[in-house]
């Protein structure tokens, strides 16, 4: 590990227990320094609902304190990071606010919901007429793979995580280009069903190993290739795709994962941290509040990134 990423991370510790969320303090402590996963559920639960599913800002870009699929989404993709059982009663709830919530002709769920509007919010999670044509199976294919993993075979919740599959794989295998969020949640459903493999390989036209194929290669084109396009804004980075060197694309894109992971320590701050790279341009003072939230996510999965390639003990 370089000196000076080893002091930047001390930085990014004291910024992270001095400026970011309950809840990042609480990842932060559980990756790097033997955390409970109790913390971590717990700080959870400030964001569930008694419907079972989450709000009250867990996505800092919208504010929407009831309860949406995105920002359940947002819940169980850390329940997943620190290995959560569907035993738990905070899983149990989510399953159910899920189960309920899916339009089972579809087999999506609502991305952007109306009431977005009403609170302090990104431009990209403004409701219209239509929005859902710009969003299709993100989080959805990922929210019924959740209901899969954490669901008794042959549930209720289980049966309609698979509809939503069917549907979402349809859609999927005709596609030849698909915006990084939503190949990200393709990704999740392989690894999350690859228990499920037998089943998934018995119930549908595609196995798994060809839906695998697909996605790797919908990942591959969204890259952007040229490194100088990466630190001038939103571009699609080989590390969106990318969870560790074992990671079929990591092979593929080995030398760009390794120009990915440089500009990640060159981009770090005097604090330690990485800011944002894109703003709302609305809501100047919940903004300021949102991505200060950003910093310590942020630091907080890409210091994890940074870990699993050897970059930090």
């Amino acid at each position: 590990m370089n000196t000076i990423l080893t002091e930047r991370f001390k930085l990014a510790k004291n910024y992270i227990y001095s400026y970011a969320r309950p809840l990042e303090q609480a990842r932060f402590a559980y990756h790097f320094e033997n955390g409970e996963k109790e913390r971590v559920i717990t700080e959870l639960k400030a964001y569930q609902n008694e419907d079972g599913g989450f709000g009250k800002a867990i996505e800092p870009d919208f504010w929407l304190p009831s309860s949406s699929p995105m920002a359940t989404w947002a819940a169980g993709q850390i329940l997943l990071e620190i290995g959560v059982n569907g035993a738990e009663p905070i899983v149990k709830a989510m399953l159910s606010y899920l189960k309920n919530t899916c339009d089972m002709e579809t087999g999506m769920w609502t991305t952007i919901m109306p009431e977005n509007n009403d609170y302090p919010h990104a431009p990209w999670w403004h409701w219209q007429e239509g929005v859902q044509e710009n969003w299709m199976y993100n989080p959805g294919v990922e929210l019924a793979a959740f209901l899969v993993h954490w669901s008794n075979d042959g549930s209720k919740a289980a049966e309609v995580g698979w509809s939503s599959i069917q549907k979402a794989l349809n859609y999927l295998m005709n596609k030849t280009e698909m915006d990084k969020h939503e190949i990200n949640n393709f990704q999740k459903l392989v690894k999350l069903i690859k228990p499920f493999e037998s089943i998934f390989n018995a119930r549908f036209d595609y196995s798994l190993d060809q839906v695998s194929g697909k996605i790797n290669g919908l990942a591959e084109n969204c890259v952007d290739k040229d490194v100088e396009n990466w630190s001038r804004g939103y571009a699609a980075l080989p590390l969106d795709f990318i969870e560790s060197p074992q990671d079929l694309l990591c092979k593929r894109l080995s030398s760009l994962v390794e120009k990915n992971l440089a500009l990640f320590v060159k981009e770090l701050d005097d604090e330690g941290v990485w800011d944002i790279s894109w703003s709302w341009g609305s809501y100047p003072d919940s903004f300021a509040i949102a991505r200060q939230y950003w910093k310590g996510i942020l630091a907080v999965d890409r210091y994890r990134k940074l870990k699993a390639f050897g970059y930090l003990e």
